[in-house]
Formats: C-alpha cells, structure tokens, sequence
C-alpha cells in the first residue's frame, strides 16, 4: 500500500488500459482509465460508450476521488439484470485500494445465457484482471482550489486552470455563477490561485 493510503493507474491523461476476457461466447472488454474526479469520470464513460455504441452493455463503476470517498463513486448495470454489473463491480474497485480511477465494461452476448451469479462472477472477474494488470503508482502532491465565477468568464478561468496543468474536479453551477473545486501540482497553486485572484476578482479564491 502507499504512504498515501491507495494507489492511482500509472496513465497518461486520455490514455486507456483495455483487458478482454470470454465467457461462454460473451465478449466482456474491460477499459480503465485515471479520471480525478466525476466530470472526468463521467467523460471517460461518455467517450467509452461512443466507442462502443454497438455494444447492448457499457457497465461502469469509478472511484474518482482520493480513495473511497463517496462523493466520487458511482456505477451503472446498464441494462443488465439490476445489481449484477455495476455493484459487484464497484465492490471489487473500492476493496482494491485503488483510486482516480473509472472502468467500463463492455458486453457483447454471445448467445448462452449466464443466469444472474454468472453475470455477477462475470462482470467481477473483469474488474479483478485488468486491476491485477493495470500499471499504477503514487498520487501525485496536489493542492485543492475551491473559487466562484460567473458564466461569462468561465472559459477564461478554464483556460488558465489547463495552463497550469491543473484539473477541473468538479462543477457547482447555481444561476449566473459556477463554484468550481479544482487541483494543480502543490507548486503550482500558489501562482495559479494568484492568477485566479486577478482573474476573478469578485470572487473569493481558497
């Protein structure tokens, strides 16, 4: 186990890390990729989904945040008989010691059914190969910036969060402002939360 209390996927941002097993002559590709945070949980889910759009299931399970924060977790059955994808999945991940992280699994039927323990077994073997192989390593020295904005400058002030290698955790909107939680390296921040105060100065910046 890290100092940290868990690990993260060893994975360049955009990167995806893909196991496929069979079953009975179902297909189950399992793609996992670091997100930090829902919204890039919910775009890796987005893009998988698209890649995959032929596919009847695209279960999903994440832990996107700094171990097993509920807040950043979620899952889906998609389809599938209710509790035997996406639960058993999302055991499997925040057992693993795992986090930033979001996996979907795939599913093309291969003509046998598998009756709901298989399903569960099935979806559960997925997460646990592509765990066992998946690259990971230590977080990374991060500080979290909470800061308010309106609407119109919302582009300006998330081109700056990118300009400092920084990532959008989350978006709080409510109606002319956004609250954002945002990371950047723990160097960095000091600079960027200065930028952000020059940026955004209706706004307080903590």
């Amino acid at each position: 186990m890290s100092d940290y209390g868990y690990k993260i996927p060893a994975l360049n941002d955009g990167e995806v890390f893909r196991n496929e097993i069979v079953i009975k002559k179902s297909r189950f590709i399992t793609s996992a990729g670091h997100t930090r945070g829902v919204a890039e949980a919910e775009a890796f889910l987005a893009r998988i989904r698209q890649e995959f759009a032929d596919a009847r299931h695209n279960c999903y399970a994440f832990n996107a945040g700094k171990g097993n924060e509920t807040a950043f977790i979620g899952c889906s059955d998609d389809g599938e008989p209710k509790g035997t994808a996406g639960r058993p999945m999302l055991n499997v991940l925040v057992h693993s010691g795992i986090g930033e992280i979001s996996i979907v699994v795939t599913r093309y039927f291969g003509g046998i059914l598998l009756g709901t323990g298989g399903l569960v077994r099935a979806y559960q073997d997925s997460v646990k190969e592509i765990l066992t192989a998946l690259p990971l390593k230590d977080p990374e020295n991060l500080e979290e910036i909470r800061f308010t904005a309106d609407l119109a400058r919302m582009h300006i002030l998330e081109e700056l969060v990118r300009k400092y290698g920084g990532r959008v955790i989350s978006r709080d909107f409510s109606g002319t402002c956004c609250t954002y939680t945002v990371t950047a390296d723990a160097v960095k921040a000091a600079f960027l939360k200065k930028d952000l105060e020059r940026l955004n100065q209706t706004a307080q910046v903590s």
